[in-house]
C-alpha cells in the first residue's frame, strides 16, 4: 500500500476515534449517573451504622429533568441518614428550580452543606482546553446568582446546617456529628482562621461520636488544617473527577493543587503524622458550556460508616 494511503487510513481512524469518544462523552456518558459506594469503620465501638449520602457538583439548570428525577429517587432507594453537600449545586440562573424538584425528597433528612463558586455566579463560555493547563481562573463579569434563595432553600426548608467558615453540631440516628466546613478555596473564600474559634465553641456544649470536615474544593492547605482541627473524615468536591479521564491512567486535571490520584473517591490524607479518610466525589455534573464526561461517569457516593471493631 503506497505510504499516502496509510497516512489516509491512520488519519481517518484517528478523527473517527475521537468521533465516537465525543458521541459517548456528550451523548451517553454524562448521563449514565451512578452511586459509588465504600465502607469506613470510624464510629465508636458498639455505635449504629450511619448511611452518608455525599452530594457535589450539581451543576443545575432548569431543563436538566433527567438528573433531578435521578436525584430525587435516592432517598427511597439508599434510605441515607445524613446528606453531605459540597457546593456548586447551581449551574444556571434559574437553577434553584431544578433542585428543588432533585433534592425535595432528602427533606426529612439531616444535611450539612457549603458553596462552590457556582452557588454564587453562573457559568460563562470559556475555552475547554484552558482547563488542561491548570486550576481555571476567575473571572469576574459572571452573572451572579441568587445565593439567598439558595441558602434559604438548603438551611431552612431542607434543615440543613451551613459549614460555610462555621461549624456546628447535628443529630444522626441518636448519635452527635460535630462537623465544620470553608467556602470555596478555589476562589480563596476559604477563612480557615475562623475554624477553632468556631470548632471550640461547639466542642464546649458537649462530646460527638464523629467530627468531620467539608470542604468544596480540596486544596492542600484546606486538607492540612482539616487533619489539625480533629476531623475525622473529610469530604470535597469540585474535581469532577478530572470529568475526562484517560482509561488506565485517571485524571488529566483536577482543578486544584491535589495529586490526581486523588481527584476522585475514597482515600486517605495525612499530616503530621495523623491520616485521615478524605472522599472526593466526581459530582453529578458538568458547566453548561462543556457538557461532556469520559471514562467518569457523573456520581454520588453512598458511605457507610461503621463502628470500629
Amino acid at each position: 500500500m503506497p505510504s499516502s494511503s496509510k497516512v489516509v487510513l491512520t488519519a481517518g481512524a484517528v478523527v473517527g476515534a475521537a468521533s465516537a469518544a465525543a458521541v459517548w462523552g456528550i451523548g451517553i456518558e454524562r448521563y449514565l449517573f451512578t452511586v459509588r459506594e465504600h465502607e469506613l469503620q470510624i464510629l465508636p465501638a458498639g455505635s449504629a451504622s450511619i448511611r452518608v449520602l455525599h452530594v457535589s457538583d450539581i451543576h443545575m439548570a432548569p431543563w436538566q429533568r433527567r438528573k433531578q428525577h435521578w436525584i430525587a429517587g435516592l432517598a427511597d432507594q439508599w434510605n441515607p441518614d445524613l446528606v453531605v453537600n459540597t457546593g456548586d449545586n447551581m449551574g444556571h440562573a434559574e437553577g434553584l428550580k431544578g433542585l428543588r424538584v432533585a433534592l425535595d425528597p432528602l427533606r426529612s433528612i439531616p444535611g450539612v452543606f457549603v458553596h462552590g463558586s457556582n452557588d454564587h455566579s453562573a457559568p460563562s463560555p470559556r475555552n475547554p482546553m484552558k482547563y488542561f493547563t491548570g486550576p481555571s481562573d476567575v473571572k469576574h463579569t459572571a452573572e451572579l446568582l441568587d445565593t439567598d434563595s439558595l441558602d434559604a432553600y438548603l438551611g431552612e426548608e431542607l434543615g440543613w446546617l451551613d459549614l460555610n467558615n462555621s461549624a456546628g453540631s447535628i443529630v444522626v440516628g441518636g448519635a452527635r456529628i460535630d462537623a465544620f466546613g470553608v467556602s470555596d478555596a478555589h476562589r480563596g473564600w476559604d477563612e480557615l482562621s475562623e475554624l477553632p474559634g468556631a470548632l471550640e465553641a461547639v466542642r464546649s456544649t458537649g462530646a460527638a461520636a464523629l467530627t468531620l470536615g467539608v470542604t468544596h474544593a480540596p486544596y492542600r492547605r484546606v486538607l492540612d488544617d482539616f487533619v489539625d482541627l480533629g476531623a475525622d473524615a473529610i469530604f470535597a468536591g469540585h474535581t469532577h473527577g478530572g470529568q475526562v479521564r484517560l482509561p488506565g491512567f485517571g485524571a488529566l486535571v483536577a482543578n486544584c493543587d491535589i495529586p490526581l490520584d486523588q481527584a476522585r473517591g475514597l482515600s486517605t490524607w495525612s499530616h503530621d503524622s495523623r491520616t485521615v479518610p478524605l472522599n472526593v466525589s466526581a459530582g453529578l455534573g458538568h458547566s453548561i458550556y462543556a457538557p461532556v464526561r469520559f471514562a467518569c461517569r457523573p456520581e454520588v457516593s453512598l458511605i457507610t460508616l461503621r463502628a470500629r471493631d
